[in-house]
């Protein structure tokens, strides 16, 4: 008995490890994306105020051969120089714009992306029940569940009521198969005191994860490839830890749902390289 109570330990703390290194991994795949769409709508910005500019140089030019149509009557067609002036200035425009509305393209799918999957989960999910919080931070949407729907005090056994709830977060990852979601589990500051193989709020939180991953998968149908199990132990509070109302707030297992951007990347990455040139 105590041999397969050390193998189980080896086997949490193994897992518990390869977890933190997906989460760091994704994380930084994260940063690098954001970044790269700040960069982008910098971009953006500039090239709007660069189509202004140029607008208005057409607005000028139009009005100065206009003048000279006026004063002079036996004009009658534009100056060569003028009309060359304006058509460079149109075609210049033209590009302009083609680029804005590459760059908008992108950035209008990826927030597309994002607002499909909070109408599907609020749907779904339903956002009457206070314990249970649907927001987007960052182009990703975050589903956090109070403890005291999942799990007992100081246990990681998920409850009945709690598979409930995730039958309907369930739904709507089987719907979205090219989606990865992430299941952190979070706990208070007060030191975990219990017996067997965990030995703190670190092996509390990741145990909390693996054990609703293994409800959506095993019971639930997701597929295992698309999930991510992380403890963050009581490092990330809400609140301030300090009355019991706030430690509850804190115990809790936040869902983080994250599209598959790539190919909005792609084109962003594209579009940027094209403007280097």
């Amino acid at each position: 008995m105590r041999k397969i109570v050390i193998a189980l330990s080896v086997l949490a703390l193994l897992t518990s490890c390869v977890s933190k290194k997906k989460y760091t991994d994704l994380e930084a795949r994260n940063k690098e994306t954001q970044d790269l769409l700040n960069s982008a709508t910098v971009k953006l910005n500039s090239c709007l105020e660069e189509k202004a500019g140029l607008s208005a140089t057409v607005a000028g030019l139009k009005e100065h051969n206009q003048t000279l149509i006026n004063t002079s009557k036996d004009m009658t067609v534009l100056t060569t120089k003028g009309a060359e002036n304006i058509e460079k200035a149109l075609e210049s425009i033209k590009e302009k714009d083609l680029k804005i509305s590459r760059m908008q393209d992108a950035l209008t799918k990826k927030d597309s992306v994002t607002l499909a999957v909070v109408t599907s989960l609020k749907s779904a999910v339903g956002i009457s029940d206070p314990d249970i919080e649907i927001n987007v931070e960052k182009g990703v949407v975050f589903i956090s569940i109070a403890d005291k729907l999942l799990f007992k005090t100081g246990s990681y056994d998920v409850t009945d009521r709690a598979k409930g709830v995730l039958a309907k977060v369930a739904k709507v990852v089987n719907d979205k198969p090219d989606f990865e979601c992430m299941v952190e589990g979070h706990t208070d500051n007060v030191p975990y005191n219990g017996s067997g193989i965990l030995l703190d709020n670190w092996d509390l939180s990741v145990k909390r994860s693996t054990s609703i991953i293994r409800v959506l998968t095993n019971q639930l149908g997701v597929k295992p490839e698309q999930l991510i199990a992380a403890g963050r132990s009581s490092y990330v509070p809400l609140v301030a830890n300090d009355s019991a109302e706030n430690r509850a707030r804190n115990r809790r297992t936040r869902i983080v749902v994250l599209p598959k951007i790539d190919q909005f990347y792609d084109m962003i990455e594209k579009e940027m390289k094209k403007q280097q040139k």
